[in-house]
C-alpha cells in the first residue's frame, strides 16, 4: 500500500524494492479511497509541520519570555514518514514552521528527501497511474530569518520552493521591542536578501500588527515592499499568545489597514493565486509592490481551508483554534502500518472543525499557543 510517490510500505518494503506490477497494484489500491477530504468537502492539500518548538526570539505577541520549549522534538525520518502518509492522501504543499525550524539540525536534508517526494494526484484530482507522474511537491519554510542568510543558498540546492520571513517591524528600535533580540533586524534583512538571491524570491515578510505597538510601521513596509522587491503580509493579530493578553480592540483590521495604505499611494486588488489563499492580495496602481492582508479576525477564511498541521511531538491539528490534538507519533510509535495512519488520518481530518469562533460569545482560546503549533 503506497505511502507516497517515493516510498511505499508494503511489509516494510520501500519502492525500489518492489517489482513495477506490485508498485502499480499498490498504487491502485491506495488511489482508490481518493484525495483526503473533511466532512465539508474541502480537499486538505495542505500540510504544516512544525519540527522543533525552540525559537531563538521571544515575541511578545507570541511569548511570555519567561518560557522556552515546551514540546519534544522527534527524529526527522519520524517526520518524513509522517508527511509521505500524508502525501500518499493528497497533500502537494509542505510547510516546516517551528519554534524557528533554522534552529534544527538535519532540516537541509530534510528538504532534499521533500523535494524526492512526488503528488498522488494530479492538479484536476485524478490519482497518478505511476510515481513518476506526481508533481513535485512545493516546500516552503516559515522562519524569523536571523539565521536565514548563511541557509538560504542551502536550502534552493535541497529543493526548497519558497520561503515567508516573519517581520514585524522595518526599524531597529520598534524591532527589538518586539523580538526582545538586540541588533537582531539586519541579520533578518541579510537574510531576506540572501533569499532572494538564492531564488527563493519574490519572498514573503509577514508583519502581525498590534494596535499602538507597531501600527505605525504599515506605510514603512509597504514602502519596504516596492524597494526591496518582496511580499509584505500583514496579519491580524490573533488570540494565540502565550500569556493571553488578546483584546479585539488591538487588532488592526484588513479595512484600517486598506485605508492606510490607500492613503499612502492608491491600492488596487489582485485576484487570488487559488482559492484557498488566506491573503487578499493588492499592489499599487503603478504595479510596484505587493501587500497581502490576513484577516481571520475580521475576515474569515474558514470556508476554503485546506490546511491540516503537525506540532513538533507529532500531534495532528486540524485548525489552529483546536481544542484538542491527534496524536499520530503515537500511533506510528505502536507500530501502525502505512495502511492504518492513512485510516487514522482520515477519521482525525473528518473532524475537522467548520470555523473558527474568534470574537463569538463562549470563544475558547486553543488548547496550544501559536509557537506550540506552528505557524
Amino acid at each position: 500500500m503506497a505511502a507516497s510517490l517515493t516510498t511505499i510500505s508494503m511489509a516494510g518494503a520501500p519502492a525500489a524494492l518492489l517489482d513495477p506490477v506490485e508498485r502499480l497494484g499498490a498504487v491502485d489500491r491506495w488511489a482508490s479511497r481518493g484525495r483526503l477530504r473533511d466532512k465539508f468537502g474541502r480537499a486538505i492539500t495542505d500540510l504544516r509541520v512544525s519540527i522543533t518548538d525552540r525559537c531563538n526570539y521571544r515575541c511578545v505577541y507570541c511569548r511570555t519570555g519567561n518560557e522556552g520549549a515546551q514540546y519534544a522534538e522527534l527524529r526527522i525520518e519520524d517526520y518524513l514518514r509522517m508527511v509521505r502518509i500524508f502525501v500518499g492522501l493528497g497533500v502537494e504543499k509542505v510547510r516546516l514552521t517551528g519554534g524557528e525550524p533554522l534552529l534544527r539540525s538535519g532540516l537541509v536534508e530534510m528538504v532534499g528527501e521533500l523535494a524526492r517526494m512526488r503528488t498522488a494526484f494530479l492538479p484536476d484530482g485524478t490519482a497518478v497511474g505511476d510515481f513518476s507522474e506526481g508533481l513535485p511537491l512545493d516546500i516552503a519554510v516559515t522562519t524569523n530569518g536571523h539565521l536565514l542568510a548563511g541557509l538560504a543558498q542551502p536550502l534552493k540546492d535541497a529543493g526548497l520552493s519558497r520561503v515567508t520571513v516573519s517581520m514585524d517591524a522595518v526599524d531597529a528600535e520598534t524591532f527589538t521591542a518586539i523580538t526582545r533580540v538586540p541588533r537582531s533586524l539586519d541579520k533578518v534583512l541579510a537574510g531576506i536578501r540572501a533569499a532572494g538571491a538564492a531564488g527563493l524570491g519574490p519572498v514573503k515578510v509577514n508583519c502581525v500588527l498590534l494596535r499602538g505597538f507597531n501600527d505605525g510601521q504599515i506605510e514603512q513596509f509597504a514602502e519596504f515592499s516596492r524597494r526591496e522587491g518582496v511580499i509584505v503580509r500583514f496579519i491580524e493579530w490573533m488570540p494565540l499568545e502565550e500569556d493571553r493578553t488578546w483584546k479585539l480592540e488591538t487588532v488592526v483590521t484588513m479595512e484600517e489597514i486598506v485605508a492606510r495604505l490607500n492613503r499612502f499611494r492608491p491600492v488596487v486588488e489582485l485576484a487570488p493565486n487559488v482559492s484557498s489563499e488566506t491573503a487578499r492580495r493588492y499592489t499599487f496602481e503603478d504595479g510596484v509592490g505587493e501587500i497581502g492582508i490576513i484577516a481571520p479576525v475580521s475576515r474569515p477564511f474558514c470556508g476554503h481551508c485546506s490546511r491540516v498541521r503537525l506540532t513538533s511531538d507529532g500531534k495532528i491539528r486540524t485548525c489552529l483554534f483546536s481544542q484538542s490534538d491527534h496524536d499520530l507519533y503515537g500511533a506510528m510509535a505502536r507500530g501502525g502500518t502505512d495502511e492504518e495512519l492513512r485510516t487514522y488520518v482520515r477519521q482525525v481530518v473528518m473532524k475537522k472543525e467548520a470555523r473558527h469562533h474568534i470574537g463569538e460569545p463562549g470563544f475558547e482560546k486553543p488548547s496550544r499557543s501559536m509557537v506550540h503549533i506552528g505557524g
